[in-house]
């Protein structure tokens, strides 16, 4: 088996250089670009609509859906915040060097547009599966929404997505920081480490099957007690972190916008290649025109498509404007990135441990365990729903068995096999989503003109 993953990992090494190539960038950025003109700036403008729908404002329970506003998106931060703010910040850090967390911004800003414009899309074209039940997501957008013509961009997105949509990588990292964090420092490793990362892979496994095959109701509702309590006990230990190392982060805070533009840090004047990284480590983080985020908010329980694209658009600010950002401030101001040696969880373990000695890293610990664990609840979500698509609803189940199986694997491949897999499968998935969502455009922007027209009769009836 060994021999396999290390075939799989050169052949993902070299994949992802040819599917993270200029096409992806124009179509992600570029597309991106598009849709926050194309809408003058409409999300940005009604931000705090946003908010009030979250905040079940307009909720009504007689609309159509499985989950409230809320949920869906504690469901896909369940999703995003997580490993890829934690470890992947600290991966774009070693990879690219400071200035990947400007590009890092740069896309999440033009992510909230285009997470409002597939999220929307999510809603209005929603569509049956084979046992009748109304589904959303970039596969019923095409088949619902597009010519069809277009119809086998939908099966390419769910063969993209059963791969993509996978808990390798969180299993990956929460066998490390157990390692590093507990079984390590207690002399607790032994000497097979084979055989400990198997049995941290069958444990998280177990927990894992506890949650999935309880259902996307299970999930949300997992999902949206934890999620906001770990961003909250997260972003008070970086913040205190940022406190003690106050003198450095003014200077390393400038350092991200020099380095975004001289690419000097790390990759020796190749800005491109900086962008490049920045980019893929948004498109990890936040999975803006990926497809997973509309596979959740198309099941929200409304009648209104643009409420659910507003209350999507927030998914970046939290994810990567705000908890990303933390992150990398921490890495940075430590100056733990420049020596070298470490990268993902280990190295923003060895930030907290710098900052706040023998308790650093055990702070760090419990909200990585739930990051991780809620990635990987949610992910199993958009899997199941590729493969309901592909083979019908009525195997769904059967997915979940490929699932926890696959947590195994994750947690003895190497972190590189790991993360490049995840890289060449989302590019993929990319493809789809932002074609879908860039052909659909007008209609997207022809109801937001009748949604925001009849809230504002509406709102004048009321005087």
């Amino acid at each position: 088996m060994f021999e396999i993953l290390k075939s799989l990992e050169a052949f993902f090494n070299v994949a992802v250089g040819y599917v993270w190539g200029m096409p992806l960038l124009i179509l992600l950025l570029g597309g991106g670009m598009f849709f926050t003109f194309y809408a003058r700036f409409l999300p940005f403008r009604y931000f705090k609509h946003g908010i009030d729908v979250l905040r079940g404002k307009y909720d009504d329970e007689e609309e159509k859906g499985e989950i409230s506003h809320f949920q869906a998106l504690s469901g896909h931060l369940a999703a995003t915040v997580g490993m890829g703010n934690i470890s992947g910040v600290a991966l774009a850090i070693v990879a690219g060097g400071p200035g990947a967390i400007f590009w890092m911004w740069v896309s999440a800003l033009l992510g909230i547009t285009t997470k409002f414009f597939t999220c929307t899309l999510a809603v209005m074209y929603r569509g049956k599966d084979s046992q009748g039940e109304l589904q959303g997501g970039p596969m019923y957008v095409i088949r619902e929404g597009m010519p069809k013509v277009w119809k086998p961009l939908a099966a390419f997105f769910c063969i993209a997505g059963l791969f993509g949509a996978t808990p390798i990588f969180q299993a990956n990292q929460i066998v490390q920081v157990t390692k590093d964090v507990i079984l390590r420092p207690m002399g607790w490793m032994g000497s097979n480490e084979l055989l400990v990362n198997i049995g941290i892979g069958l444990v998280i496994t177990f927990f894992t099957a506890l949650v999935i095959f309880g259902g996307l109701r299970r999930i949300a509702d997992v999902a949206s007690k934890l999620v906001p309590a770990m961003v909250v006990v997260y972003g008070l230990s970086v913040l205190l972190i940022m406190l003690l190392n106050a003198e450095s982060v003014l200077e390393n805070f400038f350092l991200i916008f020099e380095d975004a533009f001289t690419a000097n840090a790390v990759l020796g004047g190749a800005v491109g290649a900086v962008i490049i990284e920045g980019a893929k480590r948004a498109a990890f983080s936040n999975e803006a025109g990926i497809g997973t985020a509309p596979m959740m908010h198309g099941a929200a329980k409304t009648n209104e498509p643009i409420r659910e694209g507003l209350v999507a658009m927030l998914g970046p600010v939290v994810d990567t404007l705000i908890v990303c950002t933390m992150t990398g401030l921490c890495i940075l101001s430590t100056g733990v990135w420049q020596a070298g040696g470490n990268d993902g969880i280990s190295l923003t373990a060895q930030a907290f441990e710098m900052s706040i000695p023998v308790f650093g890293h055990y702070i760090l610990f419990v909200p990585v365990l739930i990051f991780a664990f809620t990635t990987v609840f949610g992910m199993a979500y958009y899997g199941k729903k590729c493969f309901s698509y592909l083979f019908g609803a009525e195997h769904g189940h059967l997915f979940n068995y490929w699932y926890v199986a696959i947590i195994v694997i994750g947690s003895v491949w190497s972190l590189n096999g790991v993360v490049n897999l995840i890289f060449v499968m989302y590019g993929l998935m990319a493809i789809p989503t932002m074609v879908s969502a860039i052909y659909l455009s007008p209609k997207v922007l022809n109801e937001a003109k009748r949604y925001f027209k009849d809230l504002q009769n509406h709102q004048k009836s009321k005087f």
